[in-house]
């Protein structure tokens, strides 16, 4: 795609975004996007943000659990920015106002210690640069229609991120089996999804390694200081005004958030 192309489709992203409405899917407009075009769109789309006064505080990983492929019909992993724009705490309550149709997964975060920069970054890399994990929620949300999404649709779309609520508890990684950890996530006191962390890749440093390798492509590293949601447990969970969610994360801890 052309510079004028890219640039003009993140900025109706942007604008959606600061909307709240939706776009038709980009791929049923433009058939011949590719994934390396979806990208440039979402880095325009970032750029955006980032003129607007958001800063980066970590990256994500989507589409990385079975239930969420087949969910969506989208087959492979990719990558969003999180900004402090993003960022609610334990317990909060997010307003449903400021989101088109959202809904909820159920992830393990990381906080990086050290800086990882692919090629060649491995699980084992992974877990030696981080700080500790926590429960938390992504809260996904498209801009593209209905949620009729292609690859190149969420990927431009900054992979579907809403906002994240992070947990209060940081745990040494040491202290948890990130494959075998159980995750109960809760709507309104009734289990709606359950997962465990090899849902993310096989296992949650998987998904961090592979983030940090696609990233190092493009020149770019997980930093550290910065937060990196490994993908979803289980699958997507739709929410709206008045739902109380808490997720559960075996040795992990909880994270709890609340719609108004």
């Amino acid at each position: 795609m052309k510079a004028e192309q890219i640039n003009q489709l993140g900025d109706e992203l942007f604008e959606a975004l600061k909307a709240c409405r939706t776009v038709e899917p980009l791929t049923s407009r433009h058939p011949e996007i590719s994934i390396d075009d979806a990208y440039a769109i979402q880095q325009r789309m970032m750029k955006r943000r980032l003129d607007a006064g958001e800063k980066v505080v970590g990256k994500k990983i989507g589409v990385t659990s079975k239930a969420v492929m087949n969910m969506l019909g989208v087959f492979q992993p990719d990558f969003g920015w999180l900004t402090d724009g993003m960022v609610y705490n334990e317990g909060e309550a997010i307003e449903a106002s400021t989101l088109i149709q959202p809904k909820a997964e159920g992830e393990i975060a990381f906080v990086l210690k050290k800086t990882l920069q692919g090629p060649g970054v491995t699980a084992a890399d992974v877990l030696a640069a981080t700080e500790g994990v926590m429960a938390c929620f992504e809260i996904v949300d498209s801009r593209i229609q209905d949620w009729k999404i292609k690859i190149q649709d969420t990927v431009a779309d900054n992979a579907s991120c809403g906002v994240f609520v992070l947990g209060d508890r940081l745990v040494d990684i040491r202290d948890v089996d990130l494959a075998t950890c159980g995750m109960v996530l809760e709507k309104n006191g009734e289990i709606v999804a359950t997962g465990a962390g090899a849902a993310a890749l096989g296992h949650p440093a998987n998904a961090v390694a592979w983030l940090a390798n696609t990233l190092g492509a493009h020149g770019i590293a997980l930093e550290a200081g910065e937060v990196v949601l490994s993908g979803s447990l289980a699958i997507m969970v739709p929410v709206q005004a008045g739902d109380n969610l808490r997720v559960s994360i075996g040795g992990i801890g909880s994270c709890s958030v609340r719609f108004i």
